[in-house]
């Protein structure tokens, strides 16, 4: 259908009917974004149960905390604390949502800070942005010369995130697709030939945002930032590996068939299984987070297997359908011509990855052992990793809630502005403050308000709110309330130290879960595909011991960019993608090797299928390390660390697993790794071209 002589028009005009929708409807993708914070808490934790309570019982629903921090080095002046009482009453007026708490002094008297409710919108970050821009120019208008002020607190931290990801979406997109528009001009140096995938590839990215617009708005499915943009990166990425598979299936079947209708044809459905095998790989491995306990996590999903889906369609029908439709000139200068007798492994088409092959082939033992070896010394930097990343070690540049904190800690309670949230039923609030009061770690507590029968408490650290001894000092309170009777134990511990210990927590649960059910799926897919069960064994292994180096790699690199500590949460979606996506340049590999099987024997074939997928394969590699190198343009230390740990991890898998250790294991294993199949007494499809002798293989 995608390469017929009148039906690539119909696919041709399907595709502009869904892109004509899809592309007005990528544009509201930020309208059902639900950034909220309860949508990135585990949903059981007590920290959700508080967000939970706090909007039901005390309005404090799409409401964020600001801090203004005053400082001055020699201490406060009349003047500044003047100043101070002043932005008091005029927040209360005109920014504020609820109370202006009275401003606290410092014990040293060199500094005083405002706490303070904002609006917020879970859709619309500009709601909250704008109201800390707007408590900005009123703390700013009129200060006294030296004073330094800061707006800290969740809110400051919101708009500071929101800055540094203001305008990113195109940023990234268009950096992303200008990074692989050079690589793709290098790879097939045609002046044309390079445009048609990159605008599909765009095509699509905008038709899967179209679809995961639709699915928020009308199927409650959960959107948010961080899943935004990986659809976008991912869209571009995989997308990109797809066409240049496919496209180097049509080059080869080009120069045997005079007709490029029917090369296409033969390029597609020789292509197609390996594509199919790769997206539902992909697709069915990312769905396994449905199973996590994180609402984030829940949320990705879903959105990831939908991109992968639309690209997938996208690259095996449009993609085909446009270069059919624009003919060989595409490839222009180097047009590929119709050439009787051609064989795909000749050393002059593949000339570096014959010499590879012929490496491969003289010493498999010596070649997978060494590979083993480097792998192995990489994964020893896994000892190297750090979690429990501070807010403070968020940024990559000077932000004001961190330099904001800073300033709290050097003159108050390390936790004054991030107090503990307690909420109990009222007749138990008695004895969760005397409880509370007694907890190591608590500077202090006080009783707040009390509405429906609920009581609010707030519990001061002593610690800075996203360090380990605060986190300790949560696990502390939560323990002793659970062991005071009455309404007293039925209280739940919240605020921004439980949601750091709770969603650390969580994370800890499902990397226990979701790891061994992603290599189940990885498992059975290449079972599947490879009609084998020693094979995909060893592939799986093989995948693991590449994340194990990746992780250790890329924590050697943290440490030296002066990074160490990341997120946990890191760990489960590089190891998600990384084995997803790294297992595809292995399907890529192992379905070409099944193929070429057939008809040259084992060792001719696993030698003829690296020859002629190694440059291909390497190219797509490199594009899609280079796609995820494009999120270190974010000023996060998070996403910095995630671009660089993938492109990593994709790079090892790429230069030194599928090139190297597949191959010369396929080798010393022998035909046994097929089994229980038979590949070398299969008949190959009717049609295909008759067995020759791959000129790659050396010696015996």
């Amino acid at each position: 259908m995608v390469s017929g002589r009148r039906s690539k028009w119909a696919v041709l005009v399907i595709w502009l009917v869904l892109i004509s929708a899809g592309g007005s409807l990528a544009a509201k993708l930020g309208d059902v974004q639900d950034n909220d914070p309860e949508t990135w808490l585990p949903s059981s934790a007590q920290s959700t149960q508080a967000v939970k309570l706090a909007e039901e019982h005390f309005a404090d629903k799409d409401s964020s905390t600001a801090i203004i921090i005053y400082a001055r080095g020699g201490g406060l002046t009349d003047a500044d604390r003047a100043k101070v009482d002043a932005d008091r009453a005029t927040l209360q007026d005109d920014v504020a949502v609820g109370d202006v708490a009275k401003a606290q002094i410092s014990e040293d008297g060199k500094a005083a800070f405002l706490s303070y409710p904002l609006r917020t919108s879970p859709s619309d970050n500009g709601v909250l942005t704008d109201a800390v821009s707007d408590s900005e120019d009123i703390v700013k208008k009129g200060a006294p010369d030296g004073l330094d002020i800061r707006i800290a607190g969740e809110a400051g931290s919101v708009r500071d995130f929101a800055d540094v990801y203001s305008g990113m979406d195109g940023a990234l997109l268009g950096a992303a697709l200008g990074v692989v528009a050079l690589l793709l001009l290098l790879t097939y140096r045609s002046p044309v030939l390079w445009l048609v995938p990159l605008l599909t590839v765009f095509l699509a990215s905008q038709v899967a945002s179209g679809v995961v617009y639709l699915l928020a708005k009308h199927a409650g499915l959960l959107v948010n930032g961080l899943s935004a943009y990986i659809l976008m990166i991912l869209c571009v990425g995989v997308g990109t590996d797809y066409a240049l598979l496919l496209i180097a299936r049509y080059r080869e079947e080009l120069h045997r068939h005079e007709d490029r209708h029917e090369a296409m044809q033969i390029a597609v459905s020789r292509s197609l299984p390996a594509l199919a095998a790769s997206a539902a790989t992909v697709g069915v491995a990312t769905l396994c987070l449905v199973f996590g306990s994180m609402n984030s996590t829940q949320g990705l999903g879903p959105v990831v297997a939908i991109g992968i889906a639309v690209v997938f369609l996208a690259m095996t029908s449009l993609l085909p359908a446009l270069l059919v439709i624009l003919g060989r000139w595409t490839f222009w200068p180097f047009v590929p011509r119709h050439t009787p007798g051609y064989d795909a492994s000749a050393e002059k088409e593949h000339g570096a990855w014959a010499r590879v092959a012929q490496v491969v082939g003289r010493r498999p033992r010596a070649v997978w052992a060494a590979s083993l070896g480097v792998l192995a010394l990489l994964a020893l930097g896994t000892t190297t990793v750090e979690t429990g990343q501070t807010q403070a070690e968020q940024f990559t540049k000077s932000v004001d809630s961190v330099e904001g904190q800073h300033l709290l800690a050097d003159h108050f309670p390390a936790g004054s502005s991030a107090p503990a949230d307690i909420y109990v039923p009222a007749g138990g609030a008695a004895t969760v403050l005397r409880t509370v009061q007694d907890v190591p770690g608590v500077q202090s507590a006080a009783t707040g308000r009390t509405a429906d029968g609920w009581t609010h408490l707030t519990a001061v650290f002593e610690d800075a709110p996203d360090t380990v001894a605060a986190k300790d000092t949560v696990d502390r309170m939560r323990t002793a309330l659970d062991k005071t009777d009455g309404e007293s134990a039925e209280a739940v511990v919240g605020g921004q130290t439980a949601i750091v210990l709770d969603t650390s927590d969580a994370q800890k649960d499902e990397e226990m879960l979701l790891i061994p059910l992603i290599l189940a799926v990885v498992f059975l897919m290449l079972v599947l595909v490879l009609r084998a069960v020693v094979a995909p064994l060893v592939l799986l292994a093989s995948v693991v011991v590449s994340f194990a180096s990746a992780v250790g790699a890329a924590s050697l690199v943290f440490h030296a960019i002066d990074y160490p500590r990341i997120d946990r949460g890191l760990l489960l979606i590089g190891f998600l993608f990384l084995v997803a996506l790294g297992v595809d340049y292995t399907i890529f590999l192992m379905a070409r090797v099944r193929e070429e099987v057939k008809v040259r024997g084992h060792r001719e074939g696993t030698l003829t299928g690296l020859t002629v997928t190694g440059g291909v394969i390497t190219s797509a590699g490199v594009v899609l390390a280079a796609t995820f190198c494009v999120l270190a343009a974010i000023p996060t230390v998070s996403s910095l660390q995630q671009g660089l740990l993938i492109a990593i991890g994709i790079l090892l898998d790429t230069f030194l697993v599928r090139s190297l250790l597949i191959p010369a294991l396929s080798l010393s294993i022998g035909p046994r790794i097929w089994r229980p199949g038979h590949p070398e007494d299969e008949a190959p499809p009717v049609g295909e071209r008759p067995s020759q002798t791959a000129r790659v293989d050396v010696g015996t």
